[in-house]
């Protein structure tokens, strides 16, 4: 830390414990000064050769001892005392914690050169241009020292000499930094110290670009505030390193960020969040989305206004993309029923489904219809993170259906290139609210495409009793259309394979016969998933609580190439009475059953 001495003479100030200073000197004191509850008895000529101000309040006749009473001098009693040792020429130390104070203090007495040469207004402007504003740390000192002393530390520009100061250093190119900072995240080798090159030249030690941020942190936020404005006004550095200084700062300041202990926060903190939100660069990317669902977090619970709100929710819909389910997760102020802010998550989404139509417009050069439209990358994984969230919220008991269905179809029908993550979340709503009534399971199992589920998703849907009856013909209608159109592609690739190996000659003989039995094998699993599926549908039509009655046996002749699936008959309760039309459909559904080509020759063990 810089500091400066002024003055020669030993300190002859005595202080009697009782809030009173006396000069100790064989000369009686003639002037007693207040301040606040503090008085010093000192003399007038010391006074009177430095100060206007005093010239103007204490006569230059009369022997009689004055009292003068200060209440409105900056820096109070502390200042003053160190500009009364300065009249008396005594041994005063200036730094950057007093030296505003000091400066204030001394403007305030009048203590200019046209009283006297080389006075001390003039000694502290030369140290602080010459030392104070040329050292980093100082000048963040200094102005976190201002702030007590307003207005005078603003009229005096003092506090726009250390923003400009400051904001200088941090636009500097880091190959130019040569002063000390604070920085505590773990370095690399070469940021430790010089290294020396194989010839013994020292290379110049690696400076990060954010080296100025946690220093920065130490400032209230209304300092913070002007001087991240002044860097940004310089344009010298990156978005995403301003970005990164303002969550270090708000991570420094608000530890408990987006925790529930924040619901009790005062005044100051809704303040703090209001501002920090403003100060946030408008760039794309200059910010994580987690970290702003954090601060959109904050804000909620605190209640820092509408329109804090929606700039946040607005950042956030423009990169959603970044965002873990987890992020989404903000809780409902009071009064709300539901755990979790659906409301606020569908506008967020419904935000980022705009932003990437626009630039979908932009890209092709005009309208684009979303039903045809391939799906962007990010559309795809927001799609994700949304059926992720939909889990979540299903778990609670209080979840509105229609919002279920709102926020799941906000999404474009093309940007869930698989449907296990959305039948994931319809299943587990259906787990939770069993009231459901039928149209309404409907309504929502609608939601599913089943041609878009893969095979094990297919394989519980068919067995998942929570299901319409109506969604489980239509899973295994479709998977038993993927199965079979496998069996006919892979048929043909063998038939291909035949008739090469034909003209392949008899010395080729035995290799074909190893590609049939792997041929047979394929077929064999593809025989396996249908009378798995097959097994399923007569396990859900069949249950316990669904037949009254017996069910129809499925033909077993060798002969026939075709299986009917068993339903149950007469089956009980809301699903006998209102689903026979599926019932039907299920009956007249045929599962082709394979069997291996009689032709193909059994591999060798």
């Amino acid at each position: 830390m810089k500091f400066m001495k002024l003055g020669s003479n030993p300190d002859t100030f005595q202080d009697d414990g009782n809030e009173v200073s006396i000069v100790a000197t064989e000369l009686v004191s003639d002037v007693t000064v207040r301040i606040g509850t503090t008085k010093f008895y000192l003399h007038k000529f010391p006074l009177l050769s430095k100060c206007a101000r005093f010239q103007k309040m204490i006569p230059t006749t009369g022997d009689e001892n004055i009292e003068i009473h200060i209440h409105d001098i900056p820096g109070g009693a502390k200042a003053f005392e160190i500009c009364a040792k300065f009249c008396y020429g005594m041994i005063v130390t200036l730094n950057a914690y007093n030296v505003i104070a000091a400066r204030c203090a001394a403007e305030y007495l009048e203590m200019h050169e046209t009283v006297d040469k080389g006075n001390l207004i003039y000694k502290i402007e030369v140290f602080l241009s010459s030392s104070i504003f040329r050292s980093w740390k100082d000048s963040i000192i200094v102005l976190g020292t201002t702030k007590a002393h307003l207005p005078w530390s603003e009229d005096l520009k003092l506090v726009s000499h250390c923003i400009d100061s400051i904001a200088s250093k941090a636009s500097t190119d880091t190959s130019k930094v040569e002063w000390s900072y604070s920085y505590n995240r773990k370095k690399l080798p070469t940021e430790n110290g010089l290294d020396l090159e194989w010839n013994g030249v020292k290379k110049q030690q690696f400076v990060p670009h954010d080296w100025w941020v946690e220093d920065l942190a130490d400032l209230d936020i209304d300092s913070y505030k002007q001087v991240i404005t002044a860097i940004k006004t310089k344009g010298m550095v990156p978005k995403d390193v301003i970005g990164e200084a303002i969550k270090a700062y708000t991570y420094k300041k608000l530890p408990s960020l987006s925790k529930v202990s924040m619901v009790h926060g005062d005044a100051k903190v809704r303040a703090m969040l209001v501002t920090i939100t403003c100060l946030l660069p408008s760039e794309k990317g200059s910010v994580s989305c987690s970290f702003l669902l954090k601060l959109l977090k904050a804000t909620n619970l605190l209640k820092c206004g509408e329109l804090c709100r929606k700039e946040l929710m607005k950042r956030i819909g423009r990169q959603l993309d970044e965002a873990s389910v987890s992020d989404l997760l903000i809780p409902t102020v009071d009064g709300e029923t539901t755990v979790y802010d659906i409301d606020m998550i569908l506008s967020i989404v419904e935000e980022f489904v705009r932003q990437d139509s626009k630039n979908a417009q932009k890209h092709n050069g005009g309208e684009v219809d979303s039903h045809v439209q391939a799906p962007s990358a990010s559309m795809i994984k927001v799609a994700k993170v949304v059926d992720g969230y939909l889990a979540e919220v299903a778990k609670d008991p209080n979840t509105p259906i229609l919002k279920f269905i709102h926020l799941a179809e906000t999404m474009s029908i093309n940007s869930r290139p698989v449907h296990d993550g959305l039948y994931r979340a319809i299943d587990m709503y259906l787990k939770e609210h069993p009231s459901l009534g039928k149209n309404e399971k409907k309504k929502l199992c609608s939601l599913m495409d089943c041609k878009k589920l893969s095979p094990d998703a297919c394989a519980h849907a068919v067995q998942n009793e929570r299901l319409p009856l109506r969604t489980v013909v239509q899973v295994l209608y479709h998977e038993q259309t993927r199965a079979s159109a496998a069996v006919t592609i892979r048929a043909d690739s063998i038939c291909v394979g035949s008739y090469e190996s034909s003209r392949s000659g008899a010395t080729t003989n035995t290799e074909d016969e190893w590609d049939g039995v792997m041929a047979v094998e394929d077929l064999s699993l593809s025989t396996k998933t249908t009378t798995k599926l097959d097994g399923a549908a007569n396990s859900h039509c069949s249950n316990g609580k669904a037949t009254k009655g017996g069910a129809s046996t499925p033909k077993k002749a060798a002969h026939r190439k075709t299986t009917t699936v068993p339903t149950g008959k007469g089956q009980s309760g809301e699903r006998s009475s209102s689903d026979s039309s599926d019932s039907a459909i299920l009956q007249k559904l045929e599962l082709p059953k394979r069997t291996p080509s009689r032709s193909t020759k059994p591999a060798a063990v």
